[in-house]
């Protein structure tokens, strides 16, 4: 008897560990929902446009699917960008979704090696229409234009770092409680970089030898004596 009820204390011991385990698990899955800021990655040289994305996560303080007054409706993007030689110019602009919207308040500042923008737009009459757990990378909510350096080497690679501190969502009013930051683990960023190629080359003028080039003198001679006879 006393070998049962050790085996039945036993068996409770695991089934209350296996349930405590598989809470732990849950709010682990819980925590890491996160909302998603992406820079794109391409290659070219010149005049080039990198798409950049947010990506609504279901289960977030901030979304499409919570209730009115907290949806993402105010970003702050900063991006750095190296080597910054090989940046001859950088612009910001919304793109995708917010291209059609009116913001209440937009800017873009920017310093040597680095551009920011910022962006806040009215819930009741601009709603910026994420879609929620969008295929990755998201929606896309900006372009970022840069011009690459005359000069720069095929094969430098131009990075697009987000900063962790100051690249935020938030709701419209700028909620502290629902605010999405890297440090309160509700938003990821993932940085892009552009891979500079070689410049394009002109199409070559094909030049005719000199022996062709009378021979194409007299042709034409021909042609205009036989357009005067007839």
């Amino acid at each position: 008897m006393e070998t049962m009820n050790r085996t039945s204390t036993f068996v409770r011991g695991i089934l209350l560990l296996a349930a405590l385990g598989s809470c732990l698990v849950s709010e682990r899955a819980m925590a890491q929902a996160a909302d998603v800021v992406t820079v794109g990655e391409v290659e070219g040289n010149g005049v080039v446009n990198l798409p950049v994305y947010i990506r609504d996560t279901s289960a977030t303080p901030l979304g499409i699917d919570q209730p009115a007054g907290s949806r993402i409706q105010s970003y702050s993007i900063r991006v750095t960008y190296l080597p910054t030689a090989a940046v001859q110019s950088i612009a910001f602009s919304r793109a995708g979704i917010t291209a059609p919207l009116t913001p209440t308040f937009e800017s873009s500042p920017a310093a040597p090696g680095s551009i920011s923008l910022l962006g806040n737009f009215d819930e009741a009459t601009n709603l910026i229409p994420f879609t929620s757990n969008a295929v990755v990378p998201g929606d896309q909510v900006a372009n970022l234009v840069v011009t690459i350096a005359p000069g720069t080497a095929p094969g430098t690679l131009i990075t697009l770092t987000l900063d962790p501190v100051l690249t935020q969502l938030t709701d419209e009013g700028g909620t502290p409680a629902t605010v999405e930051t890297v440090a309160n683990g509700r938003l990821v960023l993932v940085s892009g970089s552009i891979l500079v190629t070689g410049a394009a080359e002109a199409a070559a003028v094909p030049m005719l030898p000199p022996w062709a080039l009378a021979v194409l003198a007299v042709s034409l001679a021909v042609v205009a004596v036989r357009m005067r006879i007839f």
